[in-house]
């Protein structure tokens, strides 16, 4: 998710109009003073980011630019720590009956939206109604799809739905609502950490689209300003009654076309944190930044991704296996990647529950005759080339460089690059099947469950499977994991499928992602989460 939530970045010389502007500053009305930590509590904190794909709704927004603003705008019922466990947000408590076949949602007393109105069980009984139904053509509605009633109001394609509501939620009360699920999920509290479960207010309905341009959420900072291609204002929300109230005074999310720019205006301290630093820059930011300079792993993972159409529709997964085993993960980390990444073993990362250390049985080992050989029994590359989408303005040129010219010396195939200019760009192609033969796949957490990394990507159902896979035993297999009896089981049932996909091989999983990123003088109690993003609330300006 995040779905797409694959890697970002957007944005523009506009930044320059910033440098006349001390970066962390108040936004210029209020002078300010000491917030909790000692910091400036009216200071903004400036964060690089971009223009997001879609409206700003929480049902139809899976990557990392709008992801961005809607982690922020809004808070979730439950969220996760560092070690993947789960913590209560806006939920009082979320409980199953025996069979987890029916969750009941308690919510904490005292939440309002940002226009002011009281957060109840109806905004969100009704808010999950309108994303899941089909008429309203949101990119997350898969999600919904446990719950009874769902296949009533988002029917297969060419049918019409025959309710206007899933009949598996129901309001007990203003803070309690009950989930009827259609079969067990053992871990159906897991997916409740994901931004499409919020509530939204009444003013939604009178105008979706209005909203999109100008979100009101329940969360720690108020939408203020989209001035698009450049800037998204957030500010602190006064009356938020979550526990991670914000010590700063707002948020700018500042647009860059590219990550190098972004990291030149951390330098100058025009800009107060960056999430990715361009690769060029990897093996300098440390020593630039000093103990400013953040390097961890996080549960996240980069792939190059089949389609299944055009020339590479049903095109035996023994090409891609031998594909994946002509790249030399280990020399392009150590050398394009300075040693920031870990080569991938498996679909999902280390840090997730389920993770299995050697799980894809040395298909992502650097072996070009064993690569060769089974590019040769699966009938050779389709027109003997290799095409690797990505966006230019997310730093991965020189690693997708570096993969082409594995390919090529090992696999004697001509490759190249389809650049798009942006990541939303990159995001269209994929949406309208224009890929012509694979896409930079990059994804992180949205719940430390290894079913989110499998799931939500390979299901024919999935609104993130760009490449459009689709293979009726793996669906049974995740729908098995779904319904088993505990969580145990369901890591288990997901970790056999997991087998299976690297018998199908829906992707190629090159390596582990770390947070290489850093800060500005103007801020400290800088941390990321183990999704790999910045906890802006902590942030303090000095």
């Amino acid at each position: 998710m995040r779905g797409a939530r694959s890697a970002k970045w957007v944005a523009s010389a506009i930044v320059v109009a910033f440098a006349a502007t001390a970066c962390g500053g108040s936004d210029g009305d209020d002078s300010g003073g000491d917030g909790a930590s000692g910091g400036d509590s009216a200071g903004i904190v400036r964060v690089d980011g971009g223009e997001p794909q879609n409206p700003l709704i929480p049902s139809d927004t899976t990557e990392q630019f709008g992801s961005l603003v809607m982690d922020n705008v809004f808070s979730k019922l439950l969220d996760f720590d560092d070690e993947g466990e789960i913590f209560m947000v806006a939920a009082e408590s979320v409980e199953p009956n025996e069979d987890s076949t029916v969750w009941t949602v308690k919510l904490k007393e005292g939440w309002t939206f940002h226009d002011g109105t009281d957060v109840t069980a109806e905004h969100y009984v009704r808010a999950w109604n309108w994303a899941a139904h089909i008429d309203n053509n949101q990119s997350t509605s898969f999600w919904f799809a446990d719950i009874a009633g769902y296949e009533d109001v988002h029917p297969e394609e060419g049918e019409e739905p025959t309710a206007d509501e899933m009949s598996g939620l129901t309001v007990v009360d203003d803070t309690t609502f009950e989930v009827q699920l259609s079969h067990p999920v053992s871990y159906f509290n897991y997916k409740l950490g994901y931004t499409p479960f919020t509530p939204l207010p009444d003013s939604f309905y009178e105008d979706p689209e209005a909203f999109g341009e100008a979100p009101i959420g329940q969360g720690p900072y108020a939408f203020e300003e989209w001035n698009h291609n450049e800037l998204i204002k957030l500010r602190t929300y006064e009356d938020y009654a979550g526990e991670n109230k914000p010590v700063n005074g707002g948020i700018d999310i500042v647009a860059y076309t590219t990550l190098d720019a972004a990291y030149q205006d951390l330098l100058s301290d025009n800009l107060d944190i960056i999430r990715q630093v361009d690769p060029k820059d990897l093996p300098v930011y440390e020593t630039d930044l000093g103990d400013r300079a953040i390097n961890q792993p996080y549960n996240g993972t980069q792939s190059i991704v089949p389609v299944h159409y055009g020339d590479w529709e049903g095109v035996d997964p023994k090409v891609i296996q031998g594909l994946s085993l002509a790249i030399d993960r280990e020399t392009i980390i150590n050398t394009v990647l300075n040693g920031a990444k870990t080569p991938a073993d498996s679909f999902v990362p280390p840090g997730v529950l389920g993770y299995q250390e050697g799980a894809s049985n040395g298909l992502t080992d650097f072996d070009p005759e064993r690569a060769r050989q089974l590019v040769e029994e699966g009938g050779g590359v389709p027109n003997n080339e290799v095409v690797i989408q990505f966006n230019a303005d997310g730093g991965h040129q020189e690693w997708v460089d570096a993969v082409c010219n594995s390919l090529i010396e090992n696999l004697d195939v001509e490759c190249r690059a389809d650049i798009k200019p942006d990541f939303d760009t990159d995001l269209e192609a994929r949406d309208a099947n224009e890929v012509e033969a694979f896409y930079r796949g990059g994804w992180l957490a949205d719940y430390p469950l290894n079913a989110n990394f499998m799931s939500e990507l390979y299901h024919s159902r999935a609104s993130t499977n760009y490449g459009r896979f689709n293979d009726p035993e793996v669906d049974e297999l995740f729908e098995q994991g779904d319904q088993a009896a505990t969580l145990e089981e369901t890591v288990a049932a997901y970790q056999e499928a997991e087998q299976v996909l690297w018998e199908t091989m829906p992707a190629i999983p090159l390596w582990f992602q770390n947070v290489n990123g850093g800060y500005s003088n103007n801020v400290e109690n800088v941390r990321f989460d183990a999704a790999g993003q910045p906890v802006l609330t902590e942030v303090t300006v000095k």
